[in-house]
């Protein structure tokens, strides 16, 4: 594609082929807390925690797309650059409005295409790029900026992202000096640290034959006093105040349950409840009870031992039974105290513990479950971003700033 054919880009529109070319600004997206802006130029590369990625290989492709690094761990997106988005990733110079307040603050200043409008002061140029959108491309905004270095910055971003045809930057101290401005433009902004010192100004540069509006953004409640008196003084209107705060909502899915099903959940946990309490009482029982079972078979197997000793005596006796008469005796009256005593079979005491285990095994029945409806809910984290400032709207009606009927007569009556 030749030079002549070669689309301008412009951050208050997307360009029409939707296609990156060489000298573009393309926004790398990699997730919501890591994005950036870099100009394609070949033979450049980006670098990341992904690996490498060649700007010719960006060169030709759609915005949107979805692109793979040189290591294939990784991928990012190539996005148009938008006002959103340059309020996302610009470098900060001062402190910003976010997205939240930007819609806020436009949406009550009723801006639209072919207004014009006064911004001071420009600081990093957020709330810029958002308002010269919104007036494009007839519209036009004059924004002001004491400090000599932010007004260099913001006047070369405007040039890159082509928005210097819609936008007028000064450097000037509106609150010592003034707008320098009349009957010009249809809504103002002031970021300022004492606003009610441009109010008298602000007023002159509004069109006289229309309803301008005025926003004024401070985050002290001191600053919002004075200025309030300041518009009052100044004759504005319907004075509102806001505090703009932005609040993130967790997903969650959570059962819905009836009633009846509650009730069926309650009654199979108590059943579940009562089962496993004979479970455990058994299974303690069994336990004791074997340990009684094995000091019995221990004590049993120790008695088995005398008793087999004491036969082989008996037995190694009876040879001299004939001599000694008194032996025989004896003989036959040990062995009756040794085959008398009685011996409990290891196993007598066990069919009580099986035979419970048995019983409450069989009494055990299944569970049957239950499958309510799932209902998607939101709530709000712990956490909450907190205060950034107070937005306060005043309107300029020309039927109040004119002189009354009254008036007119008694300056008539002077002359």
């Amino acid at each position: 594609m030749s030079d002549t054919m070669v689309e301008k880009q412009s951050f208050a529109r997307y360009k029409t082929n939707n296609t990156i070319e060489e000298g573009d600004l393309v926004v790398t997206y990699l997730n919501r807390e890591t994005m950036g802006m870099i100009r394609v130029r070949k033979g450049e590369y980006f670098n990341c925690k992904f690996g490498s990625y060649k700007h010719a290989d960006m060169i030709g492709l759609e915005y949107g797309t979805k692109l793979g690094s040189n290591t294939g761990r990784g991928f990012l997106y190539l996005l148009h650059p938008t006002p959103e988005l340059w309020t996302l990733v610009l470098p900060h110079r001062t402190q910003i409005l976010y997205i939240a307040d930007i819609s806020f603050v436009m949406n009550f200043l009723n801006l639209k295409p072919g207004m014009s409008m006064i911004e001071s002061g420009t600081g990093s140029g957020s709330f810029s790029h958002s308002i010269a959108r919104t007036l494009a491309p007839t519209g036009h905004l004059y924004t002001f900026e004491y400090h000599q270095e932010r007004v260099n910055a913001a006047k070369k971003e405007f040039e890159e992202h082509g928005l210097s045809d819609m936008v007028t930057l000064q450097c000037r101290d509106v609150c010592k000096d003034g707008f320098d401005m009349e009957n010009k433009v249809d809504a103002i902004f002031l970021d300022l640290p004492a606003p009610w010192e441009a109010v008298a100004s602000a007023k002159k540069a509004f069109k006289h034959n229309k309803i301008g509006k005025i926003c004024t953004f401070s985050p002290c409640i001191e600053q919002i006093s004075r200025t309030v008196t300041a518009l009052s003084e100044q004759g504005f209107v319907d004075i509102q105040m806001f505090e703009c705060l932005i609040r993130f909502n967790e997903i969650r899915v959570i059962p819905m349950w009836t009633i009846e099903e509650a009730m069926e959940k309650q009654r199979a946990v108590e059943k579940k409840r009562k089962r496993d309490k004979p479970q455990a009482a058994s299974k303690k029982n069994g336990k004791r009870q074997e340990r009684r079972t094995q000091e019995d078979t221990e004590e049993e197997s120790s008695k088995d031992k005398v008793a087999k000793l004491e036969s082989l005596v008996d037995d190694s006796n009876d040879s001299s039974a004939a001599a000694t008469p008194m032996s025989t005796s004896g003989s036959e009256a040990e062995p009756s105290s040794a085959t008398s005593t009685p011996v409990v079979a290891p196993e007598a005491t066990m069919p009580s513990a099986t035979t419970a285990t048995t019983t409450t095994t069989a009494e055990a029945e299944p569970r049957e479950r239950i499958d309510p409806k799932n209902v998607v809910v939101t709530r709000l984290p712990a956490e909450q971003r907190g205060h950034t400032s107070y937005l306060m709207f005043a309107t300029f009606t020309p039927a109040f700033q004119q002189p009354s009927l009254r008036e007119k007569k008694a300056a008539e009556a002077q002359s």
